[in-house]
């Protein structure tokens, strides 16, 4: 049934931010990860399935995208709204995706490095988590800057800077918090789902 909902609920929202986008080809671009994400997600279910937590932290992150893709990280109507109750000089959507970017990645990687038996050593596993996902959204923002600069026009939208000139920092800065706060609030209850998991496995 969980897989059920997880695929129902992917497929949905996927569906929704394809009718109608700011930009089909910002759309694209900005939904292309969780569409990757699934099919990689597909091919490991049996080999190597996850815990029920990677895999509701994994759907949250791809809807996130997803609602980037269709209003563009800009121009998400409730962050509009928050932007001028706050009276914000932005819209702050895109810092939410970034965090989210640290944060999901570091369980995912938690839960890889901890049933591969990567790292003995728990201090050092929590850190090169940490660095991996501060590495992974930095690849990320270059990936942006190449796809920006063969893009044309459509290079503003996709990266969503608006004319903040610390975006490419800030983007980073926030992912390695989200990396952080994942580690300090998630840990002993991935901990209670890997025990199950390795249970069943």
């Amino acid at each position: 049934m969980f897989r059920i909902i997880w695929i129902v609920l992917f497929f949905a929202v996927l569906i929704w931010s394809a009718i109608k986008p700011y930009d089909y080809f910002t759309w694209f671009l900005e939904v292309l990860p969780a569409i990757i994400g699934f099919i990689v997600l597909w091919q490991t279910e049996k080999s190597f399935p996850l815990t029920r937590l990677v895999y509701i932290l994994i759907l949250i992150h791809c809807i996130i995208l997803m609602v980037g893709g269709h209003y563009t990280y800009a121009e998400v109507p409730l962050f509009n709204t928050i932007k001028d109750l706050l009276d914000m000089s932005r819209n702050s959507y895109d810092k939410v995706g970034h965090l989210a970017q640290g944060f999901i990645p570091a369980m995912i990687a938690r839960e890889i490095f901890i049933r591969k038996k990567i790292i003995n050593s728990k201090a050092w596993e929590n850190f090169l988590i940490v660095m991996f996902c501060l590495g992974f959204s930095a690849f990320y923002e270059l990936i942006e800057w190449f796809v920006a600069a063969f893009s044309g026009e459509s290079a503003a939208d996709f990266l969503g800077t608006q004319g903040y000139v610390w975006d490419t920092q800030s983007d980073m800065a926030l992912a390695l918090l989200g990396a952080i706060l994942a580690l300090l609030t998630l840990s002993k209850v991935h901990n209670k789902q890997l025990k199950k998991l390795n249970n069943k496995v």
